[in-house]
């Protein structure tokens, strides 16, 4: 295909953009025909960014739309924004040159129906149900009586009101309030932190002070609304914390029609909040009827026991045998016994018993003796163990220190020998540094017959184009300094010496008319260079 003149000609005459000015033409194009738009899609590479700001992409089964949420727009999206949720969103068509690309800046999201938040419900529910947390065997019956109650739900809604109100009406617990928000950005992370918290807490009875105690019951509650409003107890990180929950927990979230995840990770669910407090005690009055019933039924069976026991007992002493039969016996034996037993057979016992207790003793004073020798020779062979360890013990301690002032006095005996060197090195060193200054200084070059010329405020003259006719100068020679004037211009410069030389740097005054009579400049008389000589002059060019 060949082009035609006319187009060829355009082409060439177009103007010469930048990849700036381009870029903010298509941004201006783009959000003039466009503006706010409202679409619809499906969520994709959903991330939340440390500055508070959404990326995610927007997608259906032909393209994909980059959006972004910004910081100030997030608190205003009231669900959980996860990969696969359809949603409609509302906001303004913008491109981003960094990257040439076009993206959506949302300002609006919500789901696409309750369609779609029921879907992704049922889809969590079958995540979590496969991992066991809603197993029946995991669910932990409920105390009678708890001391301690735990509730997490808002502290300015009509929920605490009412299940304290209840508590009170059924019987009056000890209750601690955990209060978080029930809805919007960050409930949900509030309510499992709560629930964590709660179990977090020590073991202690109610009589101990100084520190809250862990409850014997948790109550999660929130009171009715639409799917999105519990949309927090939805969460994963809730349910999950629920079923970790070592303290049984009840969960009334809604009115009774109203079902979310954590009614199937909690221990028993309630239709709603004052169901709860109901599960959560007995009522008081009728445990008082029921144990004063049992207290009179109790009493009643005692006191027909006791009469049955009486009358068996009765019975029973009317079949027994009197007091005077059953010693008449005892008594006769023990008579014979006295007649038997005489003065003389008591006498030959004592002294039987006197003889037996004597051996006794002599046995006794024969062991005891030789246990108080054989404690007396092993304290005496401890005391002799004890004092070969003591003259042990000193003479190490003695060869110890000998040992350590030896490594002392060597120890100062290097010292010095270091110190030593180490004087000498520096003084090498001084030394070398002096014949180092003494080289490289200028009164070197002033012995080898070079002199130093300086103007007045002490600026060294280096080269003859910097002095004019009548410029004072000082010239410093190895055996001091001399003032002078110069005379004629820089080509041929003559010098007027002002003062006699001097090595204690005082000069005389300048004459007071440095200048020559005559105005007209004299030609300067070149000086010829004696070739015998090994350097040249210092004024001339």
């Amino acid at each position: 295909m060949v082009d035609m003149p006319e187009t060829a000609n355009a082409r060439v005459n177009l103007p010469e953009l930048s990849v700036s000015e381009l870029s903010l033409a298509l941004k201006r194009t783009i959000e003039d025909a466009y503006g706010y738009v409202r679409v619809r899609g499906e969520l994709g590479n959903v991330k939340y960014h440390s500055s508070g700001h959404i990326y995610l992409d927007l997608k259906d089964d032909k393209a994909c739309l980059a959006g972004i949420v910004w910081r100030n727009a997030a608190p205003r999206i009231k669900v959980k924004l996860e990969a696969g949720l359809e949603v409609v969103v509302t906001g303004r068509i913008t491109t981003f040159p960094g990257q040439s690309k076009y993206q959506i800046v949302i300002e609006t999201l919500e789901p696409a129906g309750l369609g779609a938040l029921m879907a992704l419900v049922e889809e969590r529910k079958k995540k979590l149900a496969a991992e066991g947390l809603f197993d029946a065997a995991r669910k932990k019956p409920l105390p009678y009586l708890p001391e301690v109650i735990g509730i997490v739900t808002s502290a300015t809604g009509a929920v605490i009101r009412d299940i304290l109100h209840r508590l009170a009406d059924r019987f009056p617990r000890h209750v601690l309030l955990w209060p978080v928000a029930v809805q919007g950005e960050g409930s949900a992370h509030q309510i499992a932190a709560a629930i964590r918290g709660f179990n977090a807490l020590p073991k202690k009875t109610i009589s101990e002070q100084g520190a809250l105690r862990r409850p014997d019951l948790l109550i999660v509650a929130r009171g009715g609304g639409s799917l999105e409003d519990l949309w927090s107890f939805n969460e994963e990180i809730v349910v999950r914390a629920a079923a970790e929950s070592m303290i049984p927990l009840i969960s009334a979230i809604g009115h009774e029609t109203d079902v979310t995840l954590i009614d199937f990770a909690a221990d028993r669910r309630a239709p709603t909040p004052t169901a709860a407090a109901e599960m959560a005690v007995p009522v008081r009055a009728d445990l008082l009827a029921e144990v004063d019933s049992l207290a009179r039924r109790s009493l009643v069976g005692w006191r027909r026991a006791q009469d049955t026991r009486r009358t068996e007992l009765r019975a029973a002493a009317r079949a027994l045998p009197g007091a005077d039969d059953l010693l008449a016996l005892a008594r006769q034996r023990f008579d014979h016994a006295t007649a038997r037993l005489t003065l003389q057979t008591l006498n030959t016992r004592i002294v039987r018993e006197r003889e037996q207790l004597t051996r006794l003793a002599q046995r006794s004073r024969h062991c005891l003796r030789v246990y108080v020798e054989r404690r007396r020779d092993r304290y005496t062979a401890l005391a002799q163990r004890l004092t070969s360890a003591r003259v042990a013990y000193a003479n190490a301690q003695r060869a110890q220190l000998i040992r350590t002032h030896e490594r002392v006095l060597a120890t100062r005996d290097r010292a010095r020998v270091a110190i030593g060197v180490l004087l000498q090195q520096s003084v090498a060193r001084l030394e070398r540094a002096g014949r180092l200054l003494s080289a490289v200084s200028y009164r070197a070059v002033l012995d080898r017959g070079f002199a130093l010329v300086r103007d007045l405020d002490g600026r060294p003259l280096r080269e003859a184009s910097a002095i004019g006719p009548g410029l004072a100068m000082e010239i410093e020679f190895t055996d001091g300094r001399v003032r002078a004037w110069a005379e004629g211009g820089p080509t041929a410069v003559a010098f007027a010496a002002g003062g006699s030389s001097t090595r204690s740097g005082e000069l005389n005054r300048a004459p007071a008319n440095p200048t020559p009579a005559n105005p007209t400049p004299a030609k300067p008389r070149r000086r010829t260079r004696n070739p015998d000589s090994g350097q040249g002059s210092l004024f001339e060019p």
